[in-house]
């Protein structure tokens, strides 16, 4: 059993909780219940930062103390955690609790009775001079801002509002002292750093060179913040100070820091990617300087678009309202979207319609429906008692199911465990596709009019039953409410997914209660009032021609208009159908390019989706992104067809075993 210590980012305590802040603690939950499900002793940190000019100005704005502001913006973290579920975290973090405040004042004397890598002292006074962002709490150089034309103070590139400049007696650590060490901890250790887009944009930043970083304020500009210890004219920088708490949160500096020793070793931050250089660069070169081991993985996830792609934001009128996300959809549905609908490390594109077909299709239509009609057939057939089948029956109507249901546990946990988690979602979804066709093929219905196959009947109804507890016991993290309920109404308890071993013998009994989990959304109802997202009808659909006119006869192109085109290698990672399209598919692939594309192609009728994952192609990489279906496609994979022929198309792929991303010529 591993000891894992699992943190979100502390959220500062500036601004009320918004769907980044819920996107990442989502993915906590998750992850820390697979690991516990799986047998990990975990422990989940989430909280707030609570300190920094930020809050003082805020709270100044508003009449109230900083204490009174983040009081009421740390609750409004805690309110909104409770109605979105979030109620598993153990420790809920808060700057300004004594104990890390001491803790953080003790890790400072530790950085400063220390030497560098260099021989010098780590911290030392000096006087700063420099533009400063307080939305940041960043200093930032000239590449990080954006001249202002007619003068005056630039520009914060990433909050895009003017910086200020400082001048005043400033403590500074000597961070350019643990350049080398961060480069040679970044080469020789790739894996504390996901993805590796994200590592290798850390490893550029530590290459162009690190300046010394100041990590005090004087009281006279800043008051509130942690005292400086021993100069009660400075408070510390909120960096320093908001980065301790990952260790003060386990008692680091205190006299009790037995949970530190116990959980620090397996320590793993989630960040999104405009904190990621402050949890590694600044982070990492601090616990250097303390003589403390760094946390083993830093994984930077991406950022939330709204369904255009584009980035979220009061100007354009386009934040999600966390109140009105919750009042229109279950919970569970909002788990299993974020969490199926964006590659954890690449941004993603969050919109009500987009939400709405992955609840219908994936979970009312899919799990739901698979769920429901099973419970009933066995009510119906078998008066609830599970009928049990043996190996041979089985493998007669259902080929290789032990080996299916194996090999999708496999590729789940590698999933989960990569943190690739909409693959390993994908795998379970696979079962259920499968197991509704199994049903479909085989008509338990009809079987159960013919007394010469009740035990066909039985097998399949077996088959169902089977399935479905190996699909609640994987999609339990996910979706812990739901497939609690599921697991109720099927009659079995959820247990660990690596212990699961196809098992058509044992006995079982559903419960004699409806089976609807899953509920089908209304469309209309939910969509009434919220704008049309694509400016189309409500579905935000076009007609989609996957058609290419042939040229005239004899019109040639030459060798230059060939290079225009770009064919890459590319690898299918996930495959799967569009709700309500019946060409489509929607694949994500990868180019080698440090993240996957979406690319949606016309084969539906002529491809089982699942066949095509792992499967190398030949794709057009730089053909212009266009919109299908609400869904943005960026490429085209190369298929063969006969013009005007009805013969199913070839996919073009390879014998030899060629690199993806290699170009094709």
């Amino acid at each position: 059993m591993q000891k894992r210590y699992l943190t979100t980012p502390i959220y500062y305590a500036n601004g009320l909780p918004h769907l980044g802040h819920l996107y990442t603690s989502i993915v906590a939950d998750v992850l820390a219940l697979h690991w516990r499900q799986c047998g990990h002793e975990t422990l989940l940190l989430t909280g707030t930062d609570e300190h920094g000019i930020n809050i003082q100005r805020t709270a100044e704005a508003a009449g109230r103390t900083p204490k009174e502001q983040v009081d009421s913006v740390s609750e409004a973290f805690r309110e909104t955690f409770r109605k979105f579920g979030l109620t598993r975290f153990d420790i809920f973090m808060r700057t300004t609790d004594e104990s890390h405040m001491r803790g953080a004042q003790y890790f400072w004397k530790q950085i400063a009775g220390r030497k560098t890598p260099k021989g010098n002292e780590n911290i030392y006074k000096g006087h700063y001079e420099g533009w400063f962002c307080a939305p940041c709490a960043a200093f930032k150089s000239d590449d990080e801002l954006t001249v202002v034309e007619g003068g005056g103070n630039p520009l914060c590139n990433d909050h895009e509002r003017s910086v200020e400049r400082i001048s005043e007696e400033s403590y500074f650590f000597r961070l350019s002292d643990y350049e080398d060490a961060l480069i040679r901890i970044l080469e020789e250790e790739p894996q504390r750093i996901e993805p590796e887009s994200r590592r290798n944009e850390v490893l550029a930043f530590v290459r162009r060179g690190l300046q010394d970083l100041s990590i005090s304020r004087e009281v006279k500009s800043v008051s509130w913040g942690i005292p400086v210890p021993g100069d009660s004219n400075h408070v510390m920088y909120v960096w320093l100070d908001a980065l301790s708490n990952y260790i003060t949160a386990l008692g680091y500096g205190s006299e009790d820091d037995s949970a530190f020793k116990k959980y620090w070793g397996g320590a793993v931050h989630l960040v999104g990617k405009d904190i990621l250089r402050f949890h590694t660069v600044y982070w990492w070169s601090f616990l250097k300087a303390a003589g403390l081991d760094l946390p083993i993985k830093v994984f930077s996830h991406g950022m939330w678009l709204d369904s255009k792609g584009r980035k979220m934001g009061k100007t354009l009128g386009n934040v999600v309202e966390l109140e009105d996300l919750r009042s229109r959809f279950p919970v569970d549905s909002i788990r299993y979207f974020v969490l199926r609908d964006m590659v954890f490390g690449q941004d993603g594109n969050f919109g009500y319609q987009n939400l709405l077909e992955r609840a219908n299709a994936d979970l009312a239509n899919g799990l739901g429906n698979l769920a429901s009609r099973t419970v009933s057939m066995i009510q119906k057939y078998r008066g609830g008692q599970v009928p049990g089948s043996t190996a041979e029956e089985v493998e007669r109507l259902f080929p290789g199911f032990g080996e299916s249901l194996s090999e999708a546990r496999e590729r789940f946990l590698r999933g989960f465990g990569e943190f690739q988690l909409n693959q390993g979602i994908e795998s379970v979804w696979g079962i259920v596709r499968r197991t509704d066709l199994f049903i479909s093929d085989n008509k338990p219905w009809a079987l159960a009019k013919d007394p010469e196959k009740h035990a066909d009947l039985d097998t399949v109804l077996r088959v169902a039953w089977e399935s479905l507890r190996w699909i609640v016991t994987m999609a339990y993290p996910v979706m812990p409410d739901s497939c609690s309920q599921l697991a109720r109404l099927l009659g079995f308890e959820v247990g660990n997914p690596n212990e699961l071993t196809p098992d058509v013998s044992i006995a079982g009994k559903v419960s004699d209660e409806s089976a609807i989990v899953f509920p089908r959304l209304d469309k209309d109802e939910i969509m009434s009032d919220r704008q049309k997202e694509d400016g189309k009808d409500s579905n935000g659909v076009t007609e989609v021609r996957t058609e290419v006119a042939a040229p005239p006869e004899n019109e040639y192109i030459t060798i230059d208009d060939f290079l225009k085109v770009e064919l890459r290698v590319g690898e299918i990672k996930v495959a799967e159908r569009i709700p309500d399209a019946d060409k489509l598919l929607r694949f994500e692939i990868d180019l080698g390019e440090g993240r996957n594309r979406q690319i949606l192609a016309g084969l539906a009728e002529h491809y089982d989706p699942d066949t095509l994952i792992g499967r190398k192609v030949v794709v057009v990489a730089n053909l212009k992104p266009r919109k299908m279906r609400g869904l943005e496609s960026e490429g085209m994979i190369c298929a063969a067809s006969l013009e005007n022929s009805d013969d199913k198309p070839s996919i073009a792929t390879f014998l030899e075993d060629v690199n993806i991303g290699a170009r094709v010529k």
